[in-house]
C-alpha cells in the first residue's frame, strides 16, 4: 500500500462511526439477523443491520493477492469468533437450498450451476403456505398506496444502526427506480399482509439481470429488499419469502440469483468492506453518526475534510441523455476485467445511469470529443432519530466508475465535490473494483461492516473484492 502522509492519516483517524462503540448491541443485531435469515426462532430486541457483521473472510483483504483463488475458503471458526456468536451457526434453512456448504472447498475453474434447470412440471404451481392470519399479495408499485405501504415497511423495519439512531429512508421514487428497471415483473414484488387489517408485514423482490461470472454469462435475478416487520421475526417468515420468490422466478425459466448480506451465510463468493468519506463532518458529529477522535478539534477536522469549491478536471460535467451510448461502451469495456460483473443493454443502461435528482447521478470527462472517464453514485438518506435539529443524513453511494485518462484520485475527488455541492453529508464506497486505489488518499475511513456477495444455485471459486465489478442498491 502506498504511503499516506500525516494529514491523510489524521483525516482517517479524526472521525469514526458511532456504531463501533457498542459491541454488545452489535452482537444482538447480528444474532437477530442470523436467526432471521436462517429460519430459527430465537429473537433479540434489535433490528438487522445490512452490513453489521465484521466477518474476516479470506479474499477480502490485501493479503490474498499472493494466494491462489482456491485458498480463499472460509475459516468458519474465525468468522464465528469475529461475529461474536456464542455457538457455530447451523444454517438450517440454507442446508435445504442449492448453495455451497459453508465448509466446501471450491477448486479453481469450477463455475457452474449446482442444480440443473427444472421443467415447468417440476415447479410448485401454488404459493407456499403462510402462518394463519397472513396472506400473499403481489404489490403494484405503480399504485401510490401500495408504494407507500412498502415505503413505510422499509423505513420502519429494514435497516437501522445498532443504537437505533439512524434508519435507512428509501424514497418512493428510489424504490420505483430500483425495483422497476427494464424487464421488471410485478409478480417479483412479493408482499405479505395481515389478513384482518391489511397491514404489510413482509416483502422480498427480484429484478432481472445478466451477470458475467468469470467467463460465463448467465441470466439471473438480483434479490433485494428482504424485509420482515420487527413483530414477526420469530415467525420464520424470511425463509418462506425466499422460497416464494425462488418459485416465482423459476416459473419464468430463471434458476440463478445474486444477492448481498451483511451476515455470514453459506457461502460467500466474495466479501467487501464499506468505506466512508465525510463531506459534512460538523453535522455528522452533531447527530453522533461520527465522533471526534482524541486530540482532534472541530476546526482541525473541518480543515482536514475541506474540498475545493468546484471540480478541477477539465471536461468534467454531468451526463446528458445524448452521452449515454458512449458511456455505455466505456463501462462495458471496463467491466470485462472483473470476475463478477453485469452486462447492460441500452435500455437498462439508460435506466440505471441517466441522472435523476435525489436518486442517481452520473458525471463524465470529455476530451476532444472523446469520453475518457465516468463516475456515478446513487442517493440513500437515513432518518435521524430523536435529534432536535437534524432530521436526515444524506448519503451518496458509489455506483460504477471508470478511469482511463484522469487519475483515480482526481476523478473521485471531483465526484466528492459534486456530491458535496448537491448537499450530501457523506460519500460511501465499497472496496471493490479499483476503489482501493483512491479510498485512503481521499480520506475515506474504513467502516466496520462487511458486505458478502452470494449466488443462488451457482458454484464457483471465491474471488477477492477487487475482482468484484457488481454493485447492488
Amino acid at each position: 500500500m502506498e504511503h499516506i502522509d500525516d494529514v491523510q492519516n489524521d483525516a482517517i483517524n479524526a472521525v469514526d462511526t458511532k456504531r463501533e462503540e457498542k459491541p454488545k448491541k452489535k452482537l444482538e443485531a447480528r444474532q437477530q439477523q442470523e436467526h432471521e435469515m436462517n429460519g430459527t426462532s430465537e429473537t433479540v430486541d434489535k433490528s438487522p443491520e445490512k452490513t453489521s457483521s465484521s466477518v474476516s473472510i479470506p479474499g477480502s483483504s490485501t493479503d490474498t493477492l499472493n494466494k491462489k483463488p482456491w485458498d480463499s475458503v472460509l475459516d468458519v471458526t474465525q468468522c464465528i469468533k469475529n461475529l461474536q456468536l456464542p455457538t457455530p451457526p447451523q444454517f438450517q434453512f440454507w442446508k435445504t437450498q442449492p448453495v455451497p456448504s459453508i465448509n466446501e472447498r471450491i477448486q479453481e475453474g469450477v463455475n457452474e450451476p449446482i442444480e440443473s434447470d427444472k421443467d415447468q412440471s417440476e415447479i410448485r404451481a401454488e404459493p407456499y403456505n403462510l402462518p394463519s392470519g397472513f396472506h400473499w399479495q403481489t404489490l403494484d408499485l405503480q399504485d401510490k398506496d401500495m408504494l407507500q405501504d412498502l415505503y413505510v415497511l422499509l423505513n420502519e423495519n429494514y435497516v437501522e444502526d445498532d443504537d437505533n439512531m439512524f434508519r435507512f429512508d428509501y424514497s418512493p421514487e428510489f424504490l420505483r427506480w430500483a425495483l422497476m428497471p427494464p424487464g421488471w415483473r410485478q409478480a417479483w414484488h412479493v408482499g405479505v399482509r395481515v389478513t384482518k387489517t391489511g397491514k404489510l408485514m413482509g416483502f422480498i423482490s427480484a429484478v432481472p439481470a445478466t451477470i458475467r461470472v468469470y467467463q460465463k454469462v448467465q441470466k439471473m435475478v438480483e434479490i433485494n429488499f428482504l424485509c420482515v416487520h420487527k413483530k414477526l421475526r420469530s415467525k420464520r417468515l424470511a425463509p418462506v419469502l425466499i422460497k416464494e420468490i425462488t418459485r416465482r422466478v423459476n416459473l419464468v425459466g430463471i434458476f440463478q440469483a445474486v444477492y448481498t448480506a451483511g451476515v455470514l451465510l453459506p457461502q460467500p463468493v466474495s466479501s467487501c468492506r464499506y468505506w466512508h468519506r465525510n463531506l459534512n463532518p460538523k453535522k455528522l458529529i452533531e447527530v453522533k453518526f461520527s465522533h471526534l477522535r482524541h486530540n482532534m478539534t472541530m476546526q482541525r477536522t473541518l480543515k482536514l475534510y475541506k474540498l475545493p469549491d468546484q471540480p478541477l478536471t477539465p471536461g468534467y460535467r454531468r451526463v446528458t441523455k445524448k452521452d449515454l451510448p458512449r458511456c455505455k461502451t466505456l463501462l462495458e469495456d471496463y467491466l470485462k476485467q472483473f470476475q463478477l460483473s453485469p452486462l447492460f443493454n441500452e435500455e437498462e443502461f439508460n435506466h440505471w445511469f441517466l441522472p435523476k435528482d435525489d436518486i442517481v447521478d452520473s458525471y463524465l470527462v470529455e476530451r476532444g470529443g472523446t469520453i475518457t472517464d465516468f463516475v456515478s453514485f446513487y442517493t440513500l438518506p437515513s432518518t435521524v432519530m430523536h435529534h432536535p435539529v437534524h432530521q436526515s443524513v444524506r448519503a451518496a453511494y458509489s455506483f460504477y466508475n471508470v478511469s482511463t485518462e484522469t487519475p483515480w484520485t482526481a476523478l473521485m475527488q471531483d465526484a466528492l465535490i459534486s456530491a458535496k455541492n448537491t448537499k450530501f453529508d457523506v460519500f460511501n464506497a465499497l472496496d471493490l473494483m479499483e476503489n482501493k486505489v483512491f479510498l485512503e488518499k481521499l480520506k475515506f475511513g474504513q467502516g466496520d461492516g462487511n458486505l458478502q456477495y452470494y449466488m443462488y444455485n451457482w458454484r464457483c471459486s471465491p474471488m477477492p473484492s477487487e475482482k468484484v465489478g457488481l454493485v447492488l442498491q
